[in-house]
């Protein structure tokens, strides 16, 4: 019995040894793996123009007020349309009622308010392909000023409708990019490139042309600029042989 023991007792020396042994040799000749980033960017012109703007009455007669809006709507359609731009690309929002009051006091204590008139307020957007059209009547909107309307509007912002394209183009340059690297990077090692083990996508920015934006590691979408750039980053992991 003791004889039996004493071997198992050998043979679990044995294998213990020989794992620890190939513990010990896999770590010590792990596989060899390369990460690059490499970058894709691309310039473009923005396709599509959005542009807003706001024109308002006041007066303490609401059904006045409401007919003075009215006619300056009509203003700001005919200007509009007279520019050039198609009744299809704009579209006017919901007039917005608000009440203006006039705080009461008496001995330096808050007792109330009370009525002053009513503001309505009308907004109007403008969405086209025609960037340029647009920004020239952004530009001119002063003009209903003599019309008898006071028209605020904002700056316009500037979208590309094929970005969805662009980004696979940037995507693929950047891959590209990121395997040349890997693949110098190897030959300077002795190795050579093996198979691709994984792929990530980096942050995707947009920002204006020699604007001198910063990045953001949660990304950039620039949209005050018409002319803009594109850039995007992908991680690989390659094999080396």
């Amino acid at each position: 019995m003791k004889f039996i023991s004493a071997i198992i007792f050998s043979l679990a020396i044995i294998f213990a040894a020989y794992f620890l042994g190939t513990s010990y040799v896999n770590r010590a000749n792990p596989d060899g793996v390369i990460s690059v980033t490499g970058s894709g960017s691309e310039n473009f012109t923005s396709d599509l123009i959005v542009w807003e703007g706001r024109f308002s009455r006041v007066s303490p007669d609401l059904e006045q007020a409401y007919k003075e809006l009215d006619r300056d709507k009509e203003t700001v359609r005919k200007y509009l349309t007279d520019k050039g731009i198609k009744p299809e690309n704009f579209v006017f929002n919901s007039v917005q009622t608000n009440e203006q009051r006039e705080n009461q006091y008496q001995n330096g204590n808050y007792v109330g308010s009370i009525f002053k008139a009513y503001e309505l307020v009308q907004s109007i957007k403008i969405e086209s392909t025609d960037v340029e059209l647009i920004e020239q009547v952004s530009r001119e909107i002063t003009e209903l000023l003599n019309k008898g309307v006071q028209f605020n509007s904002t700056p316009p912002r500037y979208y590309y409708t094929k970005l969805a394209d662009l980004k696979i183009e940037m995507i693929s340059k950047a891959t590209e990019d990121a395997r040349l690297r890997a693949e110098k990077i190897a030959e300077n090692s002795g190795g050579s490139l093996g198979d691709l083990k994984s792929a990530n996508m980096g942050v995707f920015q947009i920002t204006g042309q020699n604007s001198g934006e910063d990045y953001s590691w949660s990304g950039v979408y620039n949209t005050a600029d018409k002319r803009k750039t594109a850039s995007i980053t992908m991680r690989l992991e390659y094999e080396i042989d």
